[in-house]
């Protein structure tokens, strides 16, 4: 039972603590609104039931000792987030855009965008290799221990998340005016890009 809280208690903290999910969830609700923020968390939690069935299955443990596997998928995942970087630094307002083509286009990329980038940072593999069998007891089915920890994981990424994108569209308003908006979007850029360097010189150990 003290595993189990001790595990709840540490999943919280990390899902809360500000990092690319926080960033790319707090410029997609910006530009889209709830809707748009709700899609890109559902990419993200999407992201981490993959690397769970991965980390279940063994393919981030191969993962982990293929030195070639990771370096394609770390270098694949930091340019994709460093595109999402310059794109967000780079953004401009087009108004003449068709209302209708814009949302359309929205709501097809917002849930891909998350996706993408969760299933491309190899960070996460390695997180859940390394934080998921601290809890794991080893005289019962280790499989089935995994995927209930990777559910619950996703479970709560997805309610934080949630609950996060509800808070930040009561200040979208605020936010999404000129000088703010575009002052959010080089900010943003700016973490994306960070984070995509980080990881593009993270060492395979």
């Amino acid at each position: 039972m003290n595993d189990i809280f001790t595990f709840l208690i540490l999943t919280l903290f990390v899902i809360m603590s500000p990092g690319i999910d926080t960033a790319l969830i707090t410029k997609r609700t910006m530009a889209d609104g709830q809707t748009g923020g709700y899609k890109m968390a559902l990419g993200l939690a999407s992201g981490s039931l993959v690397h769970t069935l991965a980390a279940t299955f063994g393919l981030s443990a191969l993962l982990l000792q293929s030195a070639l596997a990771f370096e394609i998928v770390k270098y694949a995942g930091a340019i994709y987030l460093m595109y999402l970087g310059i794109s967000a630094f780079l953004s401009k307002k087009n108004n003449t855009a068709s209302p209708q083509k814009e949302e359309k286009s929205k709501e097809t990329s917002a849930f891909r965008q998350g996706l993408v980038s969760n299933v491309l940072n190899p960070k996460v593999a390695v997180f859940f290799l390394t934080f998921l069998p601290q809890f794991i007891q080893s005289d019962q089915n280790v499989t089935l221990q995994l995927l209930l920890m990777g559910i619950t994981y996703t479970i709560l990424a997805i309610t934080w998340f949630f609950v996060f994108v509800f808070f930040i569209n009561y200040l979208r308003k605020w936010l999404t005016t000129p000088s703010v908006q575009r002052f959010m979007d080089k900010a943003t850029g700016v973490v994306l890009i960070g984070f995509g360097l980080k990881l593009a010189f993270e060492k395979h150990k």
